[in-house]
C-alpha cells in the first residue's frame, strides 16, 4: 500500500510538470521559470510500470537511477543523453595548467634546500637505495668522497651486517648477503688478483681483510665501493696457517686499523694503516703454551682493542690487547660432545657456537662465557623441527660471521642449508640459496666473514 501511495504522488507530480510545460509554450509573448516541485526520492530498485496508451509517457522519459540522489531525469524525445568525459580528460587542462608551476616550484625548492640536509638523509637510506639514488646526478654520486657526508654517516647507528662469502664453484668471486632484504648481491672486485685464491678472514669498519691461500699477501677492501689496496710484504716469512685479527684506531676506519696475524709457533705482526707498515711489538708471554693449535674453523673476535683467538690443547681462548700489546691466555673446558665451533660476539660478551651430537642426534647450540667462573653456559639451541632434518645424517658446520649475527652453513651429502641467527633477538632465520644472476644451480659456501657495510670507508 505504501508502495502505491508513493507511486500515485510521483504520477501527480509529472502531471503537474506536463501541465506548466504546455503553458509555457502555448504562450509566446509571457516567459517564466515555474519552481520544480521537489522529487520524491525512491528506494533503491523500485521501477515504475507505465501504462502504454498515456499522453505524458510520449512526451518524457522517466529513468531511474539507483543508488544516487538524482533518481529522476528528464530527456528530451530524440535527444541523445550527454556523453559523460573520461577523468584523464577532465584533468588534462587543470594538469597542463599546473605542470609548469609545480616544475618551476620543484627546481626553486631544491635551487634553496640545504646541502647539509640532504646528506643528513641521504646517509639514512638503505644501502641499496643509496646506489640507485648515486644515478640521479654527479653532484650526488661524489658524496662518497665528501668530508662532511662522511661525518654525517658516523653518527648513524651501524646496520645489520652483511656477509661476504666465497662458493666452492667460483672461488676468484665473491657474494654478499643482505639480511634485512634478504637478498643476494654479486660483486666485482677488479683490483683482486684473479690467479689466487684470496679468502676473506677479518672484518672491521666497513673493510674486509684478504688473505691468499698461500698466506703470503694481505688485501684491504670495501666490497660496496671498491676501494682496495695491497699491504706491503711482511718482514716475518711464514708458510704456515695463520689466524688474524683486525681493529679500528677510533670510531671509523678513517681514523686508521690494525691488523694482527699470528701463527702456531707464537710467531705474529701488527699491520699500522696509518705507518702503513708490519711491526714486532713484543713477544709472547712465557706462560702460554706452545704451539699454540689455534682452530682455525673459528674466526677471531675483536671487542674494543682486544682480539680474541680460539685453541685447543688446551681448550681455552688466546687474546691480544693492541693497545698494550699484552698476550693473556684463558684455560676454558670446551662443552661435551662439541664439534665445528666458534667463537662469536655480541655486544661485548663472548659466545660459543657449535654442533652438539649424541648418538644419531645433532644440534646447533648458543653458549655464552661466564665471566666469573670462565665456563660456558648454554643460553639457546637451534629449534628441535629444524634438527629433526639432521637426524642420523654426518653434518659439518661453517660459522660465517660473528658480530651480533651469525651465518651458519650446514652441509651433508643430502643437505645444504644456510641459516642466520640474531643474538639479540634469538631469532633462527633460513637464508635463500645463492644462485648466479645467470644461473640456476644453487652455490655452496666455503667460507666467509660478517662486515658492517659502510659507504665512507676507505682502506
Amino acid at each position: 500500500m505504501e508502495v502505491l501511495a508513493m507511486l500515485r504522488q510521483l504520477i501527480g507530480q509529472v502531471k503537474q510538470l506536463l501541465e506548466l510545460h504546455a503553458a509555457s509554450s502555448s504562450s509566446s509573448n509571457i516567459s517564466f521559470h515555474p519552481q520544480t516541485p521537489p522529487l520524491l526520492h525512491l528506494p533503491r530498485f523500485y521501477f515504475l510500470n507505465r501504462d502504454e496508451n498515456s499522453a505524458e509517457d510520449s512526451c518524457f522519459n522517466i529513468f531511474m537511477t539507483a543508488g544516487k540522489s538524482e533518481n529522476l531525469k528528464m530527456l528530451e524525445p530524440g535527444k541523445p543523453p550527454p556523453k559523460k568525459k573520461a577523468r584523464k580528460e577532465r584533468n588534462r587542462g587543470e594538469v597542463t595548467g599546473t605542470s609548469h608551476s609545480i616544475e618551476n616550484l620543484d627546481q626553486q625548492i631544491w635551487k634553496e634546500f640545504p646541502e647539509d640536509l640532504i646528506e643528513a638523509v641521504v646517509a639514512r637510506l638503505p644501502i641499496a637505495t643509496f646506489f640507485r639514488f648515486r644515478l640521479v646526478c654527479r653532484k650526488w654520486n661524489s658524496m662518497l668522497t665528501s668530508q662532511s657526508f662522511s661525518e654525517e654517516c658516523a653518527q648513524v647507528p651501524q646496520p645489520q651486517p652483511w656477509f661476504y662469502t666465497i662458493t666452492h664453484e667460483n672461488v676468484n668471486t665473491g657474494a654478499m648477503y643482505d639480511p634485512t632484504l634478504k637478498k643476494w648481491h654479486h660483486p666485482t672486485i677488479p683490483a683482486l688478483p684473479t690467479k689466487l685464491i684470496v679468502l676473506p678472514v677479518a672484518s672491521a669498519g666497513g673493510l674486509v681483510c684478504f688473505l691468499d691461500i698461500g698466506h703470503r699477501s694481505f688485501y684491504v677492501c670495501n666490497p660496496l665501493t671498491r676501494s682496495f689496496k695491497e699491504l706491503p710484504a711482511r718482514s716475518v716469512k711464514v708458510w704456515s696457517r695463520v689466524a688474524v685479527g683486525i681493529t679500528l684506531c677510533g670510531k671509523s676506519a678513517s681514523e686508521g686499523y690494525n691488523i694482527l696475524w699470528v701463527g702456531c709457533d707464537g710467531e705474529f705482526e701488527v699491520y699500522n694503516s696509518r705507518n702503513n707498515s708490519w711491526d714486532r711489538p713484543g713477544t709472547m708471554s712465557s706462560n702460554i703454551k706452545l704451539p699454540l693449535a689455534l682452530n682455525f674453523k673459528s674466526q677471531t673476535v675483536s671487542i674494543g682493542s682486544k682480539l680474541y683467538f680460539m685453541r685447543s690443547d688446551p681448550d681455552g681462548i688466546v687474546s691480544y690487547d693492541m693497545v698494550t700489546g699484552v698476550w693473556k691466555q684463558f684455560i676454558i673446558p670446551a662443552p661435551l660432545h662439541l664439534s665445528d665451533h666458534t667463537l662469536a660476539e655480541c655486544g661485548g660478551r663472548i659466545m660459543l657456537v657449535g654442533l652438539l651430537t649424541k648418538n644419531a642426534a645433532t644440534c646447533v647450540c648458543i653458549w655464552e662465557l661466564q665471566k666469573m667462573t670462565l665456563l660456558w653456559k648454554e643460553v639457546d639451541r637451534m629449534p628441535n623441527i629444524w634438527c629433526l632434518e639432521f637426524y642420523g645424517k654426518h653434518v659439518r658446520m661453517t660459522c660465517l660471521g660473528n658480530k651480533g649475527l651469525l651465518m651458519l652453513s650446514l652441509r651433508s651429502r643430502q643437505m645444504n642449508r644456510l641459516v642466520t641467527y640474531d643474538f639479540s633477538t634469538g631469532k633462527w632465520m633460513k637464508v635463500p640459496g645463492c644462485i648466479l644472476p645467470r644461473g640456476r644451480k644453487r652455490q655452496w659456501i666455503a667460507c666467509g666473514t660478517a662486515f658492517h657495510p659502510c659507504l665512507t670507508a676507505v682502506a
